[in-house]
């Protein structure tokens, strides 16, 4: 797919905006205070930031793309009838990582993401600590945009010995620990949010196993810039990850491959 120039910068530019919102909050003297983290139905963490960050996107989206719906982690209340019409739609994560970022590690994200006829076709990533940022469409590449430059990423394919292999920082439970064990010569790289995508798709990591709920928002960026660059997101059956399919926005069980040969040397 061919992506608008005008459209990806303003995307791109919109990430920063995000970003800096957040930092806004995470650089302040009164972090906790500002930060004001509270509950969320399901027990997940909300602050401040996230609000922050998904006012500044949704009201940028609204005027990149007027009439295009937004589904945010923040208003995701959007039921299944209203959602089965949207052919074309953004899918965002105003902040992810919210459990990193109180932590104050650095590895959190704003993820924003173009979903067709539940295809994510683009995808923005940007780390506000270190004000790196990611791009891609698949069939037109991946990039890291850089001072210098966008430099474009590629997996490392065929993936060598010993396999490197996310671990989320803040998920490892049970199956993953099972997985990891029966895998061939490998080593494990803690990782927080969608930067695993990232690390995948610019050759640094090859195998992220996720096990247990995630949700749309969470993965839709990150398959797009992973696909760009050479991989692949697949479910335990092989089959590429939709979105705005089901009447849930929770993800199934993926592993996220920088070389897709790799899926034969995962436990049946």
């Amino acid at each position: 797919m061919r992506m608008d120039e005008a459209l990806r910068e303003g995307v791109i530019a919109l990430a920063h905006r995000a970003a800096a919102r957040i930092l806004a909050v995470y650089d302040s003297a009164a972090f906790e205070d500002e930060a004001a983290i509270r509950q969320k139905d399901d027990r997940s963490p909300l602050t401040a930031a996230d609000l922050a960050s998904h006012r500044c996107i949704v009201d940028g989206l609204a005027e990149l793309t007027p009439g295009l719906p937004v589904l945010s982690e923040e208003s995701a209340t959007v039921e299944i009838a209203a959602r089965r019409g949207w052919q074309r739609f953004w899918l965002v994560d105003p902040l992810d990582g919210t459990r990193e970022f109180i932590k104050r590690n650095g590895e959190f994200t704003v993820n924003i993401a173009l979903v067709e006829a539940g295809v994510a076709v683009f995808g923005v990533i940007q780390q506000p600590v270190t004000g790196a940022l990611w791009y891609g469409v698949p069939g037109g590449g991946a990039f890291r945009r850089t001072e210098g430059g966008d430099l474009a990423l590629r997996t490392r394919v065929p993936a060598a010995r010993p396999l490197r292999v996310a671990a989320s920082r803040s998920h490892r439970d049970a199956r993953t620990q099972a997985l990891l064990d029966a895998l061939p010569a490998h080593e494990t790289l803690a990782c927080g949010s969608s930067l695993k995508f990232c690390r995948i798709a610019a050759g640094e990591i090859d195998l992220y196993p996720r096990f247990g709920p995630t949700s749309e928002w969470d993965t839709a960026a990150g398959q797009a810039i992973l696909e760009a660059a050479g991989g692949a997101v697949l479910d335990p059956r092989g089959r590429p990850f939709r979105y705005n399919q089901r009447e849930g926005l929770l993800n199934g069980d993926f592993v996220a491959f920088g070389d897709p040969a790799l899926r034969a040397v995962l436990p049946a």
